[in-house]
């Protein structure tokens, strides 16, 4: 149901049942998948690829040209996968030709205020709280959760199932399934409550935890650590994926452990 009221430019694919309030704005080259609704004072801009059953509230712009001096108008796309919900004055800008891309996953939760930057890349399912922004090219993975007003810097990574706390200044890395907090940001422990409320066994989670040991806790290098780990503890999915985020980090991984 699209209101007299809102402009929706002539080209743009709107499925049938996607709900439009009043004086919000779409554009051309924008699709917009079934169920989503879109409440007042919404602008998505060109490039936007909307999927099903997504809330937006009103305030938030979709798809801006990007914040970067670079960018020298190429065509490129933003994403936001289904059952997102993206709250009051989110903004999330398309990609450059880094990317060409910006892309928000599946069954995510961007709350009131969250800037998502040019091509950044989040997975599914994860919760951004109220003020938290992205800079460029910004990697999150999977299940992550990022505490409100934290700061994430440009070309970071941050892992699968992993914490950040509110108020982080996240210059670093952050490994899967572990929980950063403090500043400078430091290892504070594996997000073992996260991982148990998503079907981790507690075997599984006491192996990530050993994992952690060795490469936080006993005065190791990260090189060293590595090594260790993989001759002493037996390969698994979580192992594996923790070694490679850890050896492909280019901006190296936050602080082991302060006491």
């Amino acid at each position: 149901m699209n209101q007299p009221l809102a402009y929706i430019h002539p080209e743009a694919k709107i499925a049938q049942n996607v709900v439009i309030e009043p004086f919000t704005t779409i554009h051309k080259n924008v699709e917009i998948g079934e169920g989503t609704w879109i409440g007042s004072n919404v602008t998505i801009f060109e490039g936007a690829r909307i999927g099903k059953n997504v809330k937006i509230f009103p305030g938030a712009s979709i798809s801006a040209l990007p914040q970067d001096l670079k960018y020298d108008g190429e065509d490129t796309l933003t994403y936001v996968g289904d059952n997102t919900v993206i709250r009051e004055y989110v903004t999330i800008s398309k990609g450059t030709k880094d990317r060409l891309k910006t892309e928000v996953g599946k069954n995510c939760l961007l709350m009131a205020y969250v800037h998502v930057a040019h091509d950044c890349l989040v997975g599914n399912n994860c919760i951004f709280s109220n003020a938290v922004q992205l800079a460029g090219h910004v990697i999150v993975n999977d299940f992550a959760i990022i505490g409100g007003t934290s700061a994430i810097h440009q070309f970071v990574q941050i892992g699968s199932h992993a914490m950040v706390s509110g108020g982080s200044l996240v210059r670093k890395d952050v490994p899967p399934f572990t929980k950063a907090a403090r500043e400078p940001l430091t290892y504070c422990g594996i997000n073992s409550i996260g991982l148990r409320r998503r079907g981790f066994s507690p075997e599984k989670i006491n192996e990530i935890q050993e994992i952690y040991r060795y490469i936080f806790l006993k005065g190791l290098n990260n090189s060293k650590a590595l090594d260790k780990v993989e001759v002493e503890l037996k390969p698994s999915k979580e192992r594996d994926e923790i070694i490679r985020f850890i050896r492909s980090s280019d901006r190296g991984v936050m602080k082991g452990y302060a006491y």
